[in-house]
């Protein structure tokens, strides 16, 4: 077994209306002020009202930053670190989704520390503690809550920096279902799409270890139940649940075994033609199975096992392959760059792009130009 160091940092909140414990959990932290990191669509959906109003009720000074959107840029860690300099808080709330919480990440570091969200891009940078962060999430996708990365693009190139540190880790958590229900049935496809990925990826890597293992599976078992589910019945609360606990658990796994090559594979095609995380990775990903499969079907047996206790090692990459497919199908998202519209001619620029990306370093089987270049092939 391999070994491996880790400390929860996080202590998790869960059940239906716990956003309703937000107050009580902030005064905890005795604030002098409190800054949201919230996107417009949860100010839209009302969840920020009610946040906010839980926080006054509590005695709490709350400001707020929103100007930000999906994959969030240095640019607007810049604009949210200027809104926090004028706010001066000593309490972080990340109300949203992925982007909402790791902007809110990276306006700690950067406010925090000083310098700018460039010199955080990497493990271990931070020069000082971080301010106290709670994370609220909205969608059931990154698990952005129970990890200490900030997933951070720069505004010129597109490039997606990871920012981790021990020290950047949510003290708490709000996992209120309820608050997931309001999802367009497009967001829950895609951050469906991406949890499970991430279930998938970890269970695979270079660095599993027993405890990611304990969370990858469990977080498959959770994640393969509701999908489903919560697309054709969105106000299904316990499907509703499982995902949402699917992908904080997955996001523990990310924790100490971190992805691989589907998402190594997929930044440069969100980089390129601005194509969504959750359809990249969910487009890469089969193939990436196939690949891995070749060598490590005893794995993917195992971790189909939780939904399939009979599955064998030979059958179950493609079982699992195919699973991935037709959950694509089922959304609505395309599984080809055809469906796209993306040129072939550019996979030369992928392959190049795929090999500079972090996550890629721990695929189980080890990339190279011409396995990155088949894997692109296989879904042009």
């Amino acid at each position: 077994m391999l070994p491996f160091d880790t400390q929860n940092r996080t202590r998790f909140v869960f059940g239906e209306r716990s956003v309703d414990r937000l107050g009580e959990l902030a005064v905890g932290f005795r604030p002098r002020s409190v800054l949201v990191v919230s996107d417009a669509g949860i100010v839209d959906a009302g969840h920020f009202g009610v946040a906010i109003d839980v926080l006054k009720q509590s005695g709490l000074t709350v400001d707020s930053f929103h100007d930000f959107g999906e994959n969030p840029t240095s640019a607007m860690v810049d604009a949210g670190v200027a809104k926090a300099a004028e706010a001066k808080p000593d309490l972080l709330i990340g109300l949203g989704g992925g982007s909402s919480l790791d902007c809110c990440k990276g306006i700690n570091f950067v406010y925090s520390c000083g310098g700018t969200i460039h010199d955080y891009h990497g493990v271990g940078k931070a020069t000082t503690d971080l301010l106290p962060m709670i994370a609220v999430p909205t969608t059931s996708g990154t698990g952005s809550e129970a990890q200490s990365f900030a997933l951070i693009s720069d505004a010129v190139t597109h490039t997606k920096m990871p920012c981790g540190d021990p020290r950047a880790a949510c003290r708490v958590a709000v996992l209120d279902p309820l608050l997931t229900i309001t999802q367009p049935q497009r967001v829950t496809a895609l951050t469906g799409i991406d949890a499970i990925s991430h279930a998938i990826e970890t269970y695979v890597t270079k660095r599993r270890n027993p405890m990611s293992v304990m969370y990858s599976r469990r977080a498959f078992g959770f994640l393969a139940t509701g999908f489903s589910k919560v697309l054709s019945q969105p106000t299904d609360v316990e499907a509703r649940s499982q995902m949402q606990l699917g992908a904080c658990f997955a996001g523990m796994a990310i924790e100490t075994s971190m992805l691989g090559a589907a998402h190594a594979t997929a930044n440069p095609l969100t980089a390129h033609h601005d194509i969504t995380h959750g359809q990249a990775v969910g487009m890469m990903l089969p193939a990436v199975i196939r690949m891995n499969g070749a060598v490590h079907g005893d794995w993917y047996a195992e971790l189909m096992r939780e939904v399939d206790p009979g599955v064998t090692a030979a059958e179950a990459p493609e079982r699992l392959a195919s699973m991935v497919i037709g959950w694509m199908r089922e959304a609505g998202l395309a599984t080809s760059f055809e469906e796209l519209s993306i040129p072939s001619s550019g996979i030369d620029t992928f392959v190049q792009d795929a090999m500079k990306q972090w996550t890629g370093t721990f695929n189980p089987v080890p990339l190279d130009e011409n396995r990155v270049s088949e894997l692109y092939r296989d879904v042009a």
